[in-house]
């Protein structure tokens, strides 16, 4: 059985990523994987940072889930491998396709908005770059 990865941040063209999983690979064993990355604290905070330290990660694994959760409701009846992982984006979705075998990685070609936006932008073009599988980017 084939096995996709679909990386998910809950932004609009990751819902487009993954309706492109779900309908292009109907057989496959779907992997959807959200990436908490710690960079994104120091931006959306005024903070000092061992402030922001203390309750991101909390903070940011409740975002995770939840946004895991609206990938499962957009699946519907179908089955999903979750997970989520803390990590520069890009290498981490390579790093996951990796270690979990998998066949072909399917990504937005931009997540969210803001300072994310600017940033997310290059991690499509990392998992380009450095996937050992096939890459398709979603528009």
């Amino acid at each position: 059985m084939k096995r996709v990865l679909v990386a998910y941040d809950g932004s609009q063209q990751a819902d487009a990523a993954l309706d492109h999983a779900l309908a292009e690979f109907s057989d496959a064993e779907l992997h959807v994987l959200c990436v908490l990355d710690p960079a994104e604290a120091t931006y959306a905070s005024t903070e000092e940072m061992p402030a922001v330290a203390d309750g991101w990660y909390d903070e940011a694994t409740e975002e995770a889930e939840r946004i895991l959760a609206e990938a499962e409701e957009r699946a519907g009846d179908r089955e999903l491998v979750t997970a989520h992982v803390v990590g520069r984006p890009g290498h981490s979705i390579v790093e996951y396709a990796e270690e979990h075998d998998v066949d072909q990685v399917v990504t937005g070609s931009h997540g969210r908005t803001g300072v994310a936006r600017l940033l997310l932008g290059s991690v499509a073009e990392t998992i380009v770059r450095r996937s050992p599988v096939p890459v398709t980017v979603v528009r």
